[in-house]
This record gives C-alpha cells, sequence and structure tokens, in this order.
C-alpha cells in the first residue's frame, strides 16, 4: 500500500489514517450472478454483470436496489 501525506489522519490515535476502504462491493467481493433486492418492499430482480444495483431502482416501488449478498451481510451483523 502506497502511503500518502495527503491521506493520512490529523487525530492523536496510533493509525495513519490511509485505509482505503474497500470492503466486499467495493472490492469486488460478490460473484457473477445473483440477485438485486428492493430493502424497501423485497422486490428481486436478476443482477446483471456490469450494472451495479444501486444504480437500479425497484420495478415495484421505486426504491434503490442493493446487492442481495450485501443485504444478507448486513442483517445477520444486526
Amino acid at each position: 500500500m502506497k502511503l500518502l501525506k495527503k491521506n493520512r489522519g490529523t487525530g492523536q490515535g496510533k493509525g495513519l489514517g490511509v485505509g482505503e476502504g474497500l470492503g466486499k462491493n467495493k472490492g469486488g467481493g460478490y460473484s457473477v450472478g445473483g440477485y438485486c433486492v428492493c430493502a424497501k418492499c423485497g422486490a428481486k430482480v436478476q443482477h446483471e454483470q456490469g450494472i451495479k444495483c444501486t444504480t437500479q431502482k425497484c420495478p415495484d416501488c421505486g426504491h434503490i436496489m442493493v446487492r442481495e449478498a450485501l443485504l444478507h451481510e448486513k442483517l445477520s451483523k444486526d
């Protein structure tokens, strides 16, 4: 990892403040296929490769869709 001075934190903690924030979603951790799910009404549509679920709106209620695996991951943590 390349450390850039402009990314360093300004707090008094011991960390360097250079985390990339690459979780599963931004790091491409989800496999091809699966479903996009509406977190509001539960509608489910087939995920299309190359199109992020968060750029799609629910066909039933118009709410933003999320990747099914991400939704299950979040619900299991709560």
